[in-house]
């Protein structure tokens, strides 16, 4: 049993508030949105590289995902955090960091077909976050690793994820950041 750790939600965090959309839409799955959404929950250990990101589950039951259940993710340097999942559905699903977690934030997982498009799926990665501390904070913006860790970590997520679908990748992985300080507004947008 894992001991239950305190939320980080995103005002708990320092610095700006970062909306991060890691997607990519995917011609001919042979999986329904539902469908695919079931095996990503039930395996979502496999979907992350090891090298980058190693998801455990620390709570809950194997291929099987809660509310309430718990991964611990070692990621590579020193920023180790674990995630509370706090809602599953169909074609989505949400986890929000706990104390510790270099990031103070949420993320949510779906997988819809887009309006119009037959056999076209999109799968996108959507979170929400400020750096857990100022020291992260510097290390993630100014030195940029762990901002480069994360990047490939979810675009290789979204990779496996269209490779699971049984369909074909329309294009590269989008990246798009928004950063919100304030009254700023900025846009960063990008192919992987």
């Amino acid at each position: 049993m894992a001991d239950h750790k305190t939320p980080q939600p995103a005002d708990t965090g320092a610095g700006p508030l970062f909306e991060r959309r890691y997607y990519i839409d995917v011609e001919g799955a042979q999986k329904l949105p539902a469908e695919l959404m079931h095996h990503i929950q039930c395996n979502v250990e496999q979907f992350s590289p090891d090298l980058l990101a190693n998801f455990e589950k620390k709570q809950g039951e194997p291929h099987r995902l809660q509310t309430g259940d718990e991964f611990h993710i070692k990621i590579l340097g020193p920023w180790n955090g674990s995630v509370r999942v706090t809602e599953v559905a169909d074609q989505h699903f949400e986890l929000l960091t706990l104390d510790g977690h270099p990031e103070a934030g949420r993320i949510r997982f779906a997988v819809r077909q887009l309006p119009g498009e037959e056999k076209l799926l999109r799968f996108e990665i959507h979170s929400w976050a400020r750096s857990r501390d100022g020291l992260v904070a510097f290390a993630y913006s100014t030195i940029g690793v762990g901002k480069q860790v994360q990047e490939q970590t979810w675009v290789t997520f979204c990779q496996r994820v269209a490779e699971a679908s049984g369909g074909r990748a329309r294009g590269p992985v989008q990246v798009e950041t928004v950063e919100q300080d304030g009254a700023d507004k900025t846009t960063e947008r990008h192919e992987h």
